[in-house]
């Protein structure tokens, strides 16, 4: 499945920050910073040229770097780093600086990346003199088949003279963004296939880049690149506009080589280990580990829907039907310290991630997937829009999409009531209770028994539950009592609605039997 793939990204870019503090040692008495090849004609319209050229062709593999970098250990990786004074544009007029990635270790293959002005693009050449190491990394070749793994790009975000971070690609098709302030947390991909499917997931990768340079004054970066996979091929646009939140707009062309019945479109990549439902399965600290603590969708019909996210015992895969949706994303709701009581991890200040199609995506559904995880370095919850019709073989797909990271990137305009925090435990009579608590608002009535409840279960048994204040948030906390009987699990609903209208977003949970 995805765990090892996840476990790579998550352990290597934690462990970024911590190489800046590090001894230095140069593999130059010079830096000379990153090293540019010769221009070629380059516009546009070249990548998906490319794309669509290259499905006509059955899938070659790229060349692996030499086996003494694929062999690094973790620990001497590490010991490599990127010197940001060598960084794309330092010193220059230009509003963003561009960091590269050594290859090795998670990344055996390197991603081709150019720099373009006017028509014409430029290579990266591979240098070692733009890193610094320690005097415990080993010795290792250098061939043409060595390139940079992937880059960071930075921009003065908050202080003048001040490049701080915002995006990450590297990876398969992997990348993350920040909204100022947050620190990094979920990842998105370019495209999912296969996802949860018995015979294995396919992993596509970015294979070139193509990095636009800004203007002086710019306030977006234009990123083009090439995924290439054993079933398809595609040309991806990144327009990117750093802040709070980060925006994305993207546009896309997946070309098939074969026919694809499971695409996932805009798909998200998030940890989720434990909250206040499973809480005792954990022994733990802090009251809550995750990234990210719910699933939001707009559907094409208007409703609003919140689905807490599980660490299930065994995998669960959910699909929310819908016909051009208006929007889906993975939040993080919890913003407090004390919510996690994590001094190190800080999940508090972890982005969701929302995305917005472009256009009608026709019908599909929105897929979430939950694998079981004991640790919080495996990223076990992937969210994306599965289309109903299949890509047919030597036929492409165009999607274009937004996507927002940031705190609370969903937006609010009509939006009802949100859900803040869901929380479950077993009652001493039997049984289970479930609290949901929803956020205040100036047109949440004084006398809350003005407030319909709606509570349905698809096995065992409802309350039709009760609603108090929530002196600690102000806002409206539904209780309702589940009995299950013989049922290993059950689907729940539940709303708020004031004069027969929608007064919150609608809940869904799934319970299984532990």
């Amino acid at each position: 499945m995805e765990g090892s793939e996840m476990i790579k990204r998550r352990a290597f870019l934690a462990s970024v920050a911590a190489l800046a503090a590090a001894p230095r040692a140069s593999w130059a008495q010079e830096e000379p910073g990153i090293q540019l090849g010769d221009a070629t004609a380059f516009t546009p319209s070249d990548v998906p040229d490319m794309a669509r050229e290259m499905a006509t062709r059955a899938y070659s593999p790229r060349p692996l770097i030499p086996e003494a970098w694929r062999n690094l250990t973790y620990d001497q990786y590490r010991k490599i780093w990127f010197d940001s004074r060598n960084a794309l544009w330092e010193g220059s007029d230009a509003p963003q600086r561009v960091d590269v990635f050594p290859p090795g270790l998670y990344f055996p293959q390197a991603i081709r990346t150019y720099v373009v002005e006017g028509d014409t693009a430029r290579p990266m050449t591979f240098d070692m003199s733009v890193f610094d190491t320690t005097d415990k990394f080993p010795d290792v070749p250098i061939d043409d088949t060595l390139g940079y793994s992937g880059l960071r790009l930075r921009t003065e975000l908050r202080q003048p003279g001040i490049y701080e971070e915002y995006a990450v690609f590297q990876g398969a098709s992997y990348f993350r963004g920040i909204g100022t302030g947050d620190i990094y947390g979920l990842s998105a991909r370019g495209l999912a296939l296969k996802t949860g499917d018995p015979s294995g997931e396919e992993f596509p990768d970015f294979t070139h880049f193509w990095l636009e340079r800004p203007e002086q004054g710019a306030d977006a970066i234009v990123l083009h690149a090439l995924l290439d996979s054993p079933s398809c091929t595609g040309a991806y646009r990144f327009k990117i506009m750093p802040g709070q939140p980060l925006r994305m707009e993207v546009e896309a062309e997946i070309f098939a080589r074969e026919t694809m019945k499971h695409v996932g479109i805009a798909p998200l990549t998030s940890m989720f280990l434990f909250d206040d439902t499973d809480r005792q399965r954990f022994d733990d600290f802090r009251p809550a580990v995750h990234d990210n603590d719910g699933l939001m969708i707009h559907n094409g019909a208007g409703e609003v829907i919140w689905r807490p996210l599980a660490n299930p015992l065994t995998l669960q895969i959910s699909a929310f039907g819908d016909n051009n949706p208006r929007g889906f994303g993975l939040m993080q709701r919890s913003r407090q310290f004390e919510d996690f009581n994590d001094l190190e991890a800080l999940y508090h200040r972890r982005p969701g991630l929302w995305v917005t199609p472009g256009e009608g995506w026709g019908r599909g559904s929105v897929a979430l997937v939950e694998i079981p995880a004991d640790l919080e370095i495996y990223d076990n919850i992937v969210a994306y829009w599965r289309p109903s019709a299949d890509i047919v073989a030597g036929t492409s797909h165009k999607m274009t999409y937004r996507l927002d990271w940031g705190a609370d990137p969903a937006p609010k305009a009509a939006m009802p009531l949100r859900v803040l925090n869901t929380a479950a435990g077993g009652r001493p009579e039997g049984g289970r209770i479930f609290t949901i608590d929803f956020e205040d608002a100036d047109h949440v009535p004084e006398d809350l028994s003005r407030i319909d409840r709606l509570v349905r279960s698809s096995a065992g048994e409802v309350t039709e539950g009760v609603i108090q204040r929530n002196p600690a948030t102000g806002g409206p906390r539904l209780a309702f009592t589940f009995m299950p009987g013989d049922n290993d699990w059950a689907e729940f609903r539940a709303q708020l609605r004031l004069d027969g209208a929608p007064l919150s977003e609608v809940w869904l949970y799934r319970w299984t039997r532990t």
